[in-house]
């Protein structure tokens, strides 16, 4: 390619709205500053044919195609780059070792900062309310039995090691505010203290029945913030009567209620007494009779018979939060609680196309650079979900699919792999080039019914003239 070409292409990108994540990109891959990492590490500490680079390559983008991909098949991919390079299939087992984690480990922390995008780029009246929207969701899978010491699977049935990848997804900004690998037998409502350490004043924070903690609760609405929740059926629920607190008999309220909508003030906790506003939604008949049906072969299994009040409380979906009437009516919390699921699908798309759930090795380290290897692979990925989620919106009116996200970005592995080892200007215009094809592949399909982002945009919109003034007493 010509130099006349190669600036008409550097231009082009300049008008485009994700120049920044191009840039963001191939910086992360300056050959300068991986093998500076890779010294700075004791990865590299003389000359070798598997540099950091070279190393960063193969464990990322080189075993993305395939679901299990052997050492043999990374050692060939490093023989066919531009500029080959000759290593055994064992020569590369034995740098995968405690140095080369604390490499990965390193370059993930980089890349964290580095593709970190905190700015809004949603539209503005959405969340008006809110500084920032975060949705907290995890994914668990098994790992090699050699990891057991380091990441204890959550016992049982379950396999002896485990990970999980713990993900706080800030909503506003379409990037990610927390990303964290933990051991598998570590429950998410121990991991909900940090998700209320990002949690500033006007923060929303939703998160389901997993992180239900009413301690997490009490210290987000002291920090003036929010929170959306599922509500855990067990939690000691009161309510304020004549100047008294009171236990509530919630399957007794809503026992006999013909509504498909209840909304009911509640304190949480016997000492917390965290104010709510509890919203029951009513479910279908089909689903209840599922629900109850489950409950009942549940209970079966472990030798007891489910209560009365316990299966009539399956009958509603009920959700809790701070969040004053005024800003959110009842509709529009059962509406802003569904956005979870899009975060969810995202976790669970991991383990299909990046492959956790595939991690073969008997040896304990070389599956955890794989596995690091594929978490760089998703902060490299999603760190694109910015800027499209921005250019379909205000160019489209189309809403960006987390889920599809990954796909595009994949296919172009191998040819990504040899972009790497050409020069600066060559890695810039593939990723371009990628990033303008991803447009086109991961807009949400059009379709009659309204998405779960358009109910709630409509919804928010009717209540704009009270936002301020809500917000000011809520305060």
């Amino acid at each position: 390619m010509g130099l006349s070409s190669t600036s008409e292409a550097k231009e082009t990108a300049m008008a485009e709205p994700w120049l920044g994540v191009v840039e963001k990109v191939t910086e992360f891959f300056a050959t300068a500053q991986i093998e500076a990492c890779a010294r700075r590490t004791g990865f590299v500490q003389r000359a070798s044919k598997i540099t950091g680079k070279v190393f960063l390559a193969l464990v990322t983008l080189g075993q993305w195609s395939a679901p299990k991909t052997s050492l043999a098949q990374l050692a060939a991919k490093a023989a066919q780059l531009e500029a080959p390079v000759a290593i055994s299939p064992e020569a590369l087992h034995q740098r995968m070792n405690s140095r080369a984690l604390a490499f990965l480990r390193e370059l993930l922390q980089t890349a964290f900062a580095q593709l970190h995008t905190p700015d809004t780029i949603w539209e503005e009246d959405l969340f008006t309310p809110f500084s920032q929207v975060y949705i907290a969701d995890s994914t668990g899978f098994a790992l090699p039995a050699s990891l057991r010491e380091s990441f204890p699977g959550s016992g049982g049935s379950a396999a002896p090691a485990g990970a999980k990848l713990q993900l706080v997804w800030d909503y506003t900004s379409s990037t990610f505010a927390h990303f964290a690998l933990l051991p598998g037998n570590l429950p998410d409502n121990k991991y909900v203290d940090t998700l209320v350490g990002l949690a500033g004043q006007g923060t929303l924070v939703l998160w389901d029945l997993g992180y239900f903690k009413i301690a997490a609760f009490a210290a987000i609405a002291a920090a003036q913030a929010y929170f959306l929740s599922r509500l855990n059926h067990q939690a000691t629920r009161l309510e304020a009567v004549a100047g008294r607190t009171r236990p509530v008999d919630l399957a007794g309220c809503l026992q006999p209620e013909t509504r498909s909508l209840v909304e009911k003030a509640l304190l949480l906790g016997a000492q917390e007494r965290v104010a709510v506003r509890l919203i029951a939604a009513r479910m279908p008949e089909a689903v209840v009779n599922e629900r109850r049906r489950h409950a009942h072969t549940e209970a079966k299994k472990r030798g007891y018979t489910p209560s009365q009040a316990h299966l009539t409380l399956l009958a509603w979906n009920l959700f809790i939060t701070n969040v004053p009437a005024t800003v959110w009516t009842p509709q529009t919390v059962c509406t802003a609680y569904s956005l979870r699921w899009q975060v969810e699908l995202v976790c669970k798309s991991w383990k299909s196309h990046l492959h956790l759930a595939t991690l073969t090795p008997k040896t304990a380290n070389s599956p955890l650079c794989y596995l690091y290897g594929r978490r760089l692979l998703i902060l490299l990925t999603y760190a694109l979900s910015p800027p499209l989620r921005a250019k379909l919106w205000e160019q489209h009116r189309r809403e960006l699919s987390l889920l599809q996200l990954v796909r595009p970005v994949q296919a172009g592995a191998e040819r990504w792999l040899h972009a790497l080892f050409q020069s600066e200007a060559a890695l810039r215009l593939f990723l371009h080039q990628t990033y303008t094809a991803a447009t086109r592949l991961v807009r949400k399909a059009a379709r009659k019914r309204r998405t779960t982002a358009q109910l709630l945009r409509e919804r928010v919109r009717s209540l704009n003239d009270f936002f301020e003034p809500a917000l000011a007493l809520a305060a």
